[in-house]
């Protein structure tokens, strides 16, 4: 990708959404003009002193991605994982948003905390950062946290969730409902009853049988799932429901929906590609919560997410101390990294094989979680196309090249890929943050 140095930028043969090639111009933040392909030169008429060319060679354009669901671990894992580490992860995989969840330590269940790991984000520079509020105090389910407070904080946190911990309490979780109605919050609900998991370790079936292990029974989300939607529909608030897994869950989704229920879901790209076979091997690099499931409830997840019925595409980045994760498998802590190869199982899963074009990625990776995340509407009506005047948060993907998955070479200060020696397709090239390089030639900038 050749280029020349300046400040403002052009991408000479780009294809937006995959279409055909143009010239963009981004300048002061924004894509300022499109252009015909090839057309646009430094020096050219129009454009502003010192302007960059970066010729593309046809790579894809897309709207920065957004992550609604990325584990952080700042303040009080950083052992695992740092703002900073996260971010560079989130910018190299074309994130230029995440939600940064609850679960730290301490608990971002307060204005002081949320807007602490927001000011690191923003001390970090690589995407933007958006915490996510914890739901209950200590995330023990016992009473609500400080959501009016964290709404009203200059982090300006609009999702909530408990996220590792199920909100169980049916009472506890209306009044959440009905309390984030007054500010347009959502509720990003772990569904997971926790009575039905005691002492789970992996999807209940035909391998954990044959492997003598605990079994997390699909009816254990599927039956959270159908209680929550239907406080969200006698509400009237928003329920967004973290990490599907099963069959069942997508069929009571799309029943949710039919019913005009203001349900949203995702879908972890893990979930999309990985099955519950791979936990024959005992290597906990694959105990993640929910669990890997079968063959079949993976085919359902990729329908779900072909049709909309799933709504968008979630890393559920959790990275893990090596002591934590390379383990015995009971005492093993569940998680996988997921920034830097969520779009690259996207492709293999999705694009390759027909389901999705790159508008539906557009939708489903950074359009669909922005508006459930609640971040500002012009900017997600205008990304959809990319248009002028668009903000200039874009990222450039090469679709072509299989890439192996080196996870030394990885930038989160943790290891546990579960695609380790794995090739994937699919190359970030350059992301920019409102007009502003964050990866330039697919390195940090």
């Amino acid at each position: 990708m050749g280029r020349s140095a300046g400040t403002s930028w052009v991408l000479r043969r780009v294809r937006p959404l995959g279409g055909d090639p143009v010239d963009v111009v981004l300048a002061d933040g924004v894509v300022a003009a499109w252009r015909p392909a090839g057309s646009t030169h430094a020096g050219a008429g129009g454009l502003p002193a010192g302007t960059t060319v970066l010729d593309t060679d046809g790579l894809i354009l897309l709207p920065g991605l957004v992550d609604l669901h990325t584990h952080l671990r700042e303040p009080g894992r950083e052992d695992a994982e740092t703002v900073a580490s996260g971010t560079r992860a989130a910018a190299l995989g074309g994130y230029t948003t995440v939600f940064a969840m609850a679960n730290t330590n301490p608990v971002a269940d307060t204005a002081g905390v949320v807007e602490q790991v927001w000011r690191l984000g923003l001390d970090a520079g690589h995407c933007d950062v958006r915490p996510v509020g914890a739901v209950t105090v200590g995330l023990a389910g016992e009473r609500l946290a400080e959501l009016g407070a964290m709404a009203s904080s200059a982090a300006g946190v609009r999702v909530f969730s408990d996220d590792g911990h199920c909100v169980s309490d049916a009472l506890l979780m209306r009044r959440a409902l009905e309390y984030v109605k007054a500010f347009d919050g959502v509720i990003a609900q772990h569904a997971q009853e926790p009575r039905l998991t005691e002492n789970a370790q992996m999807n209940e079936g035909t391998v954990a049988a044959r492997l003598g292990l605990p079994g997390w029974p699909a009816v254990a989300e599927e039956a959270i799932i159908a209680r929550d939607a239907l406080l969200a529909g006698h509400v009237g608030s928003r329920l967004h429901v973290c990490h599907v897994s099963t069959a069942g869950s997508v069929e009571i989704i799309r029943w949710a929906k039919a019913k005009g229920w203001n349900v949203t879901a995702e879908v972890t790209p893990h979930h999309l590609l990985l099955t519950d076979d791979l936990v024959c091997s005992f290597d906990p690099v694959y105990k993640v919560n929910p669990p890997l499931r079968t063959a079949e409830d993976v085919a359902a997840l990729r329908a779900g997410l072909a049709d909309g019925t799933i709504d968008c595409v979630a890393t559920d980045h959790a990275p893990h101390a090596l002591e934590d994760k390379e383990t015995e498998w009971a005492a093993a802590r569940p998680g996988m990294l997921g920034l830097e190869t969520a779009l690259s199982v996207v492709i293999e899963t999705m694009v390759i094989p027909g389901r999705l074009d790159w508008a539906g990625v557009a939708e489903r990776m950074a359009l669909a979680p922005a508006r459930i995340g609640g971040l500002p509407r012009t900017a997600a009506e205008v990304w959809s196309s990319i248009a002028v005047g668009a903000p200039a948060t874009v990222t450039l993907l090469d679709p072509a090249p299989w890439r192996m998955v080196e996870p030394d070479a990885l930038a989160s200060r943790s290891r546990n890929t579960p695609y380790a020696g794995r090739s994937l397709p699919g190359t970030i090239r350059a992301t920019f943050l409102r007009g502003r390089p964050t990866v330039l030639d697919g390195k940090i900038v």
